[in-house]
């Protein structure tokens, strides 16, 4: 399958084909209204490509839920310097709060889009054509199953006040209901269950030998984003399992970990010999000055810098701890340089390495004295210029996925799987210790449900403490 390139025609069709009023702050339910109008493979395509358009928004993929899952941890902080992410930083938001609003909303967009590929149907289509669709619906269920998971671990109840399964999760949105445009909060065990059986389902839909670019979902993509959903939820069968054919697929494909002299490079050029799955950004197709470059580097935003304590997690020939990877600018602050280094940068989603994370702390938590975890931790180390692993601790896999993985949106979420408070590293720069120490359990520990939706939705009730 080609890289998405949308031409203004593309565009101009697929805003009738996807007729939505984006001042509905309800989860997008009528953009299903519009199904009828699909009358082809084509039309399927760009609907499917709509998604990956909505996914790139600065709300979402091009810039905000990368940054909650670091500056709410150790890695980075909000120096407000343009007064962004002051909020969302400290943890301390409020239900009209515009992070948590339009965040829910983009999400809710994508959604909207995956639907209306999923519950469409052509008719007459030939045997080749049918394999295309049945693709096309694979990689929509795969990226409604990673929105509505991006919408739990911010939503959710999970980690609040005992939280688990049974808490309140999100409104997981199947399909347009006329008779129910106020859907409720399903319990974080069903959106579980449903994620699941949405990847399940697009990889029984997904023919392998239609994968093509990493710039959309691919069969190792379905199985990678299993992965991660199963590691979230402790569900260490599925994840070793998933990460397993996830590396696997992608391996046969040429895909694996870039070397040490490979690192710096590979977030300056799309699709990297370690890219599993990641989102197109171009000169002329980008988030400009709402994108990641602008909050990361030192800018007339440059919100977002790097805490120290981060950096000092690195040996002095780790290559992610780097110049070119970390540096001080001319205001004395330190800045992530390396990932996110123009505004045309690709942002990965998915990269091999992460699968190895995976697959090492699920084959420990399964048997810590599996050998293949230190093989597998001391291949990505060893791939870095770091020191080697004698043995391995669960920390320790944790402590890698940090150096490895910073900036791409995975701590916070590290920090509360695994049932751990706020660490307090630098008290100055984490302005979360206002109210004092943020323990695991916390009312803060998720995002308000926007003010907009509890006030269209009597049905979306608010989260805890908000």
């Amino acid at each position: 399958m080609k890289t998405i390139i949308k031409s203004l025609m593309a565009l101009s069709l697929l805003f009738t084909v996807i007729s939505c009023d984006d001042k509905d702050l309800d989860p997008t339910l009528s953009v299903n209204k519009d199904i009828t109008t699909i009358k082809s493979v084509n039309d399927l395509n760009l609907v499917v490509s709509g998604a990956y358009d909505r996914m790139t928004n600065s709300f979402y993929y091009g810039r905000d839920i990368l940054i909650f899952g670091d500056v709410r941890s150790d890695n980075a902080y909000s120096n407000g310097n343009s007064g962004r992410f002051v909020t969302a930083g400290s943890m301390d938001m409020v239900d009209s709060d515009a992070y948590p609003r339009d965040t829910f909303t983009q999400i809710y967009k994508v959604i909207g889009s995956c639907n209306i590929v999923i519950n469409s149907s052509i008719a007459g289509a030939n045997a080749t054509e049918t394999s295309q669709i049945s693709y096309y619906k694979g990689q929509a269920l795969t990226l409604r199953a990673l929105a509505h998971y991006d919408l739990l671990r911010l939503f959710g109840q999970q980690n609040v006040d005992g939280g688990g399964l049974t808490a309140k999760g999100i409104a997981y949105v199947r399909e347009f209901q006329s008779s129910n445009l106020s859907p409720s909060r399903n319990t974080v065990g069903e959106v579980k269950d449903f994620i699941y059986a949405d990847l399940d389902q697009a990889l029984s839909l997904m023919n392998a030998d239609l994968d093509g670019s990493k710039e959309t979902i691919t069969t190792p993509a379905v199985n990678a984003i299993k992965a991660r959903v199963a590691l979230y939820f402790e569900d260490w069968t599925i994840a070793k399992k998933a990460s397993s054919d996830a590396m696997n697929t992608a391996a046969a494909n040429g895909s694996r970990i870039a070397q040490a002299n490979e690192f710096v490079n590979s977030y300056t050029m799309p699709t990297p010999v370690n890219s599993i799955f990641e989102l197109a950004f171009r000169d002329n197709d980008n988030q400009s000055i709402d994108g990641l470059y602008n909050i990361y580097a030192e800018t007339n935003y440059g919100d977002v810098a790097v805490l120290q304590n981060f950096k000092n997690q690195f040996s002095p020939s780790d290559v992610r701890g780097s110049a070119a990877m970390l540096a001080v600018d001319s205001k004395n602050k330190l800045r992530n340089v390396g990932k996110f280094i123009s505004n045309s940068s690709n942002v990965p989603l998915i990269r091999f390495e992460e699968m190895v994370l995976v697959n090492a702390e699920a084959s420990f938590m399964l048997n810590s004295a599996d050998p293949s975890v230190l093989v597998s931790l001391n291949s990505i180390a060893g791939n870095r210029g770091a020191n080697l692993y004698i043995a391995v601790t669960r920390n320790d896999i944790l402590t890698e996925r940090r150096k490895e993985l910073a900036f791409e949106g995975f701590r916070f979420d590290d920090l509360a799987r695994t049932k751990k408070d706020m660490p307090i590293v630098d008290a100055l720069r984490q302005t979360y210790d206002d109210k004092g120490a943020i323990v695991f359990g916390s009312y803060r520990y998720a995002f308000p449900i926007p003010l907009v939706e509890t006030n269209a939705n009597a049905n979306a009730t608010q989260n805890k403490g908000y």
